[in-house]
């Protein structure tokens, strides 16, 4: 009785994992999405290549299983993988960063990160305020080489980028912005760390991370604020990539550069984190 009781404890934790494991996802062909802006990411986890004579900027190294997927991509746009000489990261959660230290190991690459996120980073997910306690979601802990604040940048060859804190999602959520030339054409784009209120995460009373509707807020202020032509974001489906990549040869615009699906997405997410605010508080009162 004791051993059957046992398998089926094993099969049970087993079945957990694999409820929990991130699905790597499928890879997508890479493409320039508009000047020395690039994609190369998969199907849901999105990843940016920008490219200057100095070396390369990539943004979020996913998930470890997915880094022979990005080099496969940068190298099939015809670029060199070990030239990637900064990276970085939306934001500090296992499925944007977890690639980061193969990354780091295979190209040098500079780890900058925002400073609410680098405890997070350099634990490897141990110290996250929401999932400490859940090792499905630990990653291998990386050296952040640089530690980014609100509005700093960073410069590669002639391109800027510049972070914004946008926290909430996680307490170092960055939202970046940097300026592209398309035919001759100035365009401002911007990357959606994320608005996202995930499914536990507590906006009321919470111990761990007290100031995190604030933080929302003012991410929500601050992303309204900005001014966006090319809308991209840390997942693929935030800006509808998938739809977009498959008009970007078949209309004289080009479909990425969509101001109303960013007011439309931030707007959305707006309402999203009052509506889960109004019940937290309003279950908090009624337990009291």
């Amino acid at each position: 009785m004791k051993k059957i009781f046992l398998a089926l404890s094993l099969a049970a934790a087993l079945f957990c994992n694999l409820c929990f494991a991130y699905p790597v996802g499928n890879p997508f062909p890479p493409f320039r999405i508009a000047g020395n802006l690039y994609y190369v990411g998969t199907d849901d986890l999105a990843s940016y290549l920008i490219v200057t004579p100095e070396g390369n900027i990539l943004i979020n190294s996913d998930l470890e299983a997915n880094v022979p997927m990005i080099k496969k991509s940068i190298e099939k746009l015809g670029f060199k993988f070990s030239d990637t000489k900064i990276l970085l990261i939306s934001h500090a959660h296992f499925d944007h960063a977890a690639g980061s230290k193969l990354i780091k190991q295979e190209t040098n690459a500079k780890y900058m990160v925002m400073a609410e996120d680098v405890s997070l980073i350099e634990s490897g997910g141990k110290s996250d305020f929401h999932y400490a306690n859940d090792p499905s979601i630990y990653f291998p802990a990386t050296k952040v080489d640089r530690v980014l604040h609100d509005g700093d940048k960073v410069k590669l060859g002639s391109t800027v980028l510049t972070a914004h804190l946008t926290a909430g999602h996680t307490k170092g959520c960055t939202t970046w912005t940097m300026r592209v030339i398309e035919n001759g054409k100035p365009y401002q784009v911007v990357m959606v760390g994320s608005l996202n209120v995930n499914p536990g995460y507590k906006l009321v009373n919470n111990a761990a991370y007290p100031n995190i509707a604030q933080d929302y807020e003012h991410a929500i202020k601050e992303m309204k604020s900005l001014r966006c032509d090319i809308f991209l974001g840390a997942h693929a489906g935030y800006c509808d990539l998938k739809k977009k990549y498959a008009l970007l040869n078949h209309q004289n615009i080009n479909p990425f550069v969509d101001s109303e699906g960013y007011r439309k997405h931030v707007g959305q997410k707006e309402r999203e984190f009052y509506a889960e605010l109004k019940k937290q508080k309003s279950s908090s009162t009624s337990d009291n």
